[in-house]
């Protein structure tokens, strides 16, 4: 927690003392009423009564001056709170290989399952598109909030021949251009009138223009389970990820003792860890290894942190006001109900 007023805090000092000067205050009075009072007598004319009783309604209201104090110098905490919009594209390697069964049950399933409670658990606000690809790429899901229409795309994934590792960049990004389109983005960040115009009337005034539309965040996530075989070249795709202001974070599956075949003739699945890290590097996103349905299911979840949320800063004078309040109207209560009086 941080302050925008720290020197405000000086206020709490006076309640420091306020604390101390009612505990000598206590030890004062309890002397007292042992010096000139017999015990028979002090029983008859102050019952013994709960201590806590005593001290609660004090120490109440104590630190309701302790929150008023803080919240008086502005309190700000770094908040973990989702993007009000946000775009994701979920890229999934559909080639053969992906029927290996080194990820039990096989790596098409083990990819199925996570990418389906990876889309599941992201925030609301954020949109999202699948693109499967094999000997290319295909918009199997165009961008939308329908996570069921997301989920059943993702569910109906069946593995095939090649890996386009570079096409499905290409085919990512022009989704996420499009959408930026539908939502009335220019290049520039700028709001497209429907007409195709900029938007300004030839005046140099602010009158009757629209301010800039925010850019609605995106990021590709790939799996990909071996080498690019066809299409152009995931170093291609780079400066058009990086157009799209599209980072691409992607993930490397499988093990190394992957295979594919039957006895007879067999062959070795690896993925491509070198080209997928240079795909992230190059274009400002993160390269994963998963060899495992739980490491796979802990990266997705890790992506999930990063892309759906965001941390700000955000004052929390309110809550601590609110929290003040709630601590002098219990403390007065409390001693109405136990003492007939106020603090």
């Amino acid at each position: 927690m941080t302050f925008t007023s720290p020197l405000i805090l000086l206020a709490l000092l006076p309640v420091a003392a306020l604390a101390a000067a009612y505990l000598v205050l206590q030890r004062h009075r309890t002397r007292y009423a042992v010096r000139f009072a017999t015990l028979p007598m002090l029983d008859r004319v102050a019952p013994a009564r709960p201590r806590w009783r005593r001290h609660l309604a004090t120490t109440l209201v104590l630190l309701a001056l302790a929150a008023f104090a803080t919240a008086a110098a502005g309190p700000q905490m770094q908040l973990r709170v989702p993007y009000e919009r946000a775009t994701v594209i979920v890229a999934i390697d559909v080639s053969g290989s992906m029927e290996a069964q080194d990820v039990p049950p096989d790596r098409m399933t083990a990819a199925k399952e996570a990418a389906v409670q990876f889309v599941h658990d992201l925030p609301e606000t954020v949109q999202v598109g699948v693109v499967a690809f094999s000997r290319d790429a295909n918009l199997v899901a165009p961008v939308t909030a329908d996570r069921v229409l997301v989920e059943n795309a993702i569910d109906a994934l069946e593995p095939g021949g090649g890996t386009a590792i570079g096409e499905a960049v290409f085919a990512s990004a022009e989704e996420v251009v499009r959408q930026a389109a539908a939502n009335g983005e220019s290049s520039d960040g700028g709001a497209s009138a429907p007409d195709g115009s900029d938007g300004s009337d030839g005046s140099d005034g602010s009158d009757g223009e629209a301010p800039p539309a925010e850019p609605i965040p995106a990021r590709l996530v790939l799996l990909s389970d071996g080498f690019n075989t066809v299409g152009r070249s995931p170093a291609d795709a780079v400066p058009t990820a990086l157009d799209a202001e599209m980072p691409v974070s992607s993930i490397a599956f499988g093990t190394p003792e992957g295979v594919i075949g039957n006895g007879f003739r067999t062959q070795s699945t690896p993925a491509d860890d070198e080209t997928l890290r240079m795909l992230a590097d190059e274009t400002g996103g993160h390269f994963y290894r998963a060899e495992s349905g739980a490491e796979l299911d802990q990266v997705y979840e890790d992506i999930g942190s990063a892309i759906g949320w965001r941390t700000e800063t955000t004052l929390v004078t309110t809550p601590l006001v609110l929290l003040g309040l709630a601590l002098a109207i219990t403390a007065t209560a409390l001693s109405l109900r136990w003492f007939s009086r106020l603090v």
